[in-house]
């Protein structure tokens, strides 16, 4: 018995983020999960191969809808070629055909190519969660294969959270970005922020809702440059609340 079977058919999950932009990625199948597929992976600016020997609709106006710098997608309608797994840096197999997605998922275990296979969790080497995304924010749901309903309902209470009196975590999340950069090109580390306190700031978040950007940034740098003493008060007290 190997250590995935030991573990049942729900394994322990490493939560891990892909770089995918400019990167080779192939979908097998030409469905409408598979353009669902597609679609994700274009959007982190993957370079996308679909091979399938019928296309959706779906498919074809993915294609049609394709803008510049949102990745690129190349469609070939034939069938699934033994052994191409190997030349991609990430494969999903999405073709409705257990024997099909099979056959994807042990030529990626073969060549050590990570494999998903929509739907069927022992055909896959990675999951993929339920994802909120604003700007550069993500916030991903797994529940390791078991119900991604459940994955999905708990991202979509995430959101309601995040996005709670208007507040734009994406937003919050650029400003966080500028600032960072400033300390790395001066040289200091960014590790000793402590960010989390910074995004309780209530005066900070106000100034984002009402879209005063310019103002927020002066403001983070100033709670940065003097050692973020109102911040961290911030974070107690709101850590108070929280665990009371």
């Amino acid at each position: 018995m190997t250590d995935r079977q030991a573990q049942g058919p729900h394994p322990r999950i490493y939560p891990v983020g892909l770089v995918l932009e400019n990167r080779a990625c192939l979908v097998v199948g030409g469905g409408r999960i598979a353009a669902r597929k597609a679609e994700s992976l274009l959007a982190c600016g993957a370079d996308v191969t679909v091979v399938a020997p019928q296309v959706s609709e779906a498919m074809l106006a993915l294609a049609d809808a394709r803008t510049e710098g949102n990745g690129s997608l190349k469609i070939e309608r034939r069938a699934y070629v033994d052994g191409e797994a190997a030349f991609f840096r990430l494969v999903i197999a999405a073709t409705g055909d257990r024997q099909v997605n099979a056959r994807v998922f042990e030529d990626g275990e073969k060549a050590g190519v990570w494999v998903n296979s929509a739907d069927d969790p022992a055909l896959c080497s990675f999951l993929l969660p339920a994802v909120y995304r604003s700007g550069t924010v993500s916030v991903s749901v797994s529940t390791g294969g078991s119900s991604p309903g459940l994955a999905a309902w708990v991202r979509d209470k995430a959101a309601e959270m995040l996005e709670e009196d208007g507040q734009n975590i994406g937003d919050m999340a650029a400003l966080f970005g500028r600032v960072r950069d400033d300390l790395h090109r001066e040289g200091r580390s960014s590790e000793g922020i402590n960010w989390a306190a910074l995004a309780s700031n209530e005066e900070i978040a106000e100034l984002i809702r009402r879209q005063n950007t310019d103002r927020a940034l002066e403001m983070i740098r100033e709670e940065v440059a003097k050692g973020g003493a109102r911040a961290e008060n911030a974070l107690g007290s709101f850590c108070k609340e929280v665990h009371p």
